[in-house]
């Protein structure tokens, strides 16, 4: 769920490929777990699906960590580049009175990470397709002063997500995502917008384990996911307001070997809107500044999202 423009937005983002490292006697490779929905790809009106139409949208995303929180490492070093095109149809096929909509998102990320500890270096980069997401169900409300919205979709793993390889763009195994959405629009001309956007994860068994080297099972514990934004628009081309986000693994990794860790991260941060309706093309710039993690990267996040209706 995304602006007035365009649907909800998941894209599989490798940042968890940090808590994959063990460092006891140096630094070895480890399985990564957790969400596929990377928190704060959406901002302001995140709670609202786009009128009927089809949309092409292209998510940029870049995520940069210096710190692995939890870890006892001091030298760490994170860049993960995300790209992704999203295709959107919302019907004028209307359900108890709300309109229907699909959408799917084709990841592919580069991440690069480094780790140095006293017993040596690793370091590790790949660039490949990512899990794809496919939302099969949409229903969006829209009234005089609020918008509202809900979906169903899962994550498939498409993505390569080798054990061995720290920084796979797949995670291996199979998700269902829950999202519910509002946005608030205080004054009649809705200049003004506030928005939530919820979002539940839960995880099928890992399919790369058990396997030779690895004699055991995994499943990723659930995640919710919360984003929040408070807009206001300056014109009819340009809105600015502010964003945040709150990421929490709410039930633990199940399996012989799982650990018993549950991640979070809360981040805050600015964002501004350009709207272009003869092109009828939207473009949005986002920055978050994360704080409180736990067990998971601490970092930044830049996220360019262009929108093009037809």
């Amino acid at each position: 769920m995304k602006h007035h423009y365009t649907a909800s937005c998941s894209l599989r983002l490798a940042l968890c490929g940090a808590g994959w490292l063990a460092l006891a006697a140096g630094v070895q490779a480890q399985p990564s777990f957790g969400a596929h929905y990377p928190i704060g790809v959406e901002g302001l009106k995140g709670g609202s699906l786009p009128p009927p139409g089809l949309y092409l949208r292209d998510y940029n995303l870049f995520y940069m960590s210096d710190r692995l929180k939890n870890s006892g490492v001091d030298d760490f070093d994170l860049l993960v580049y995300a790209q992704a095109p999203r295709l959107i149809w919302i019907t004028n096929l209307k359900l108890l009175g709300a309109h229907y909509g699909a959408d799917v998102l084709v990841p592919f990320i580069y991440t690069d990470l480094e780790v140095r500890t006293p017993d040596g270096k690793f370091k590790d980069s790949t660039f490949g397709l990512g899990d794809i997401f496919v939302e099969p169900i949409t229903l969006s409300w829209h009234w005089q002063k609020f918008d509202l919205g809900v979906g169903y979709g899962f994550w498939a793993p498409t993505g390569d997500s080798d054990p061995g390889l720290s920084t796979a763009p797949g995670k291996g195994y199979w998700g269902h995502m829950f999202t519910l959405g509002g946005t608030w629009f205080p004054d009649a001309q809705k200049t003004w917008s506030v928005s939530l956007l919820n979002r539940y994860e839960i995880n099928h068994e890992s399919d790369d384990y058990p396997a030779a080297s690895y004699p055991y099972s995994i499943t990723a514990g659930d995640v919710y996911s919360l984003e929040a934004g408070i807009g206001k628009s300056l014109s009819k081309v340009v809105e600015v307001g502010a964003v945040g986000y709150y990421q929490q693994q709410t039930t633990k990794d199940r399996g012989t070997q799982a650990s018993n860790d549950l991640d979070r991260v809360f981040a805050a941060g600015p964002e501004i809107s350009l709207t272009f309706p003869e092109a009828s093309f939207f473009a949005s710039l986002r920055y978050f500044y994360e704080f409180g993690a736990e067990y998971r990267p601490e970092g930044h996040t830049v996220t360019l999202t262009l929108t093009k209706r037809f």
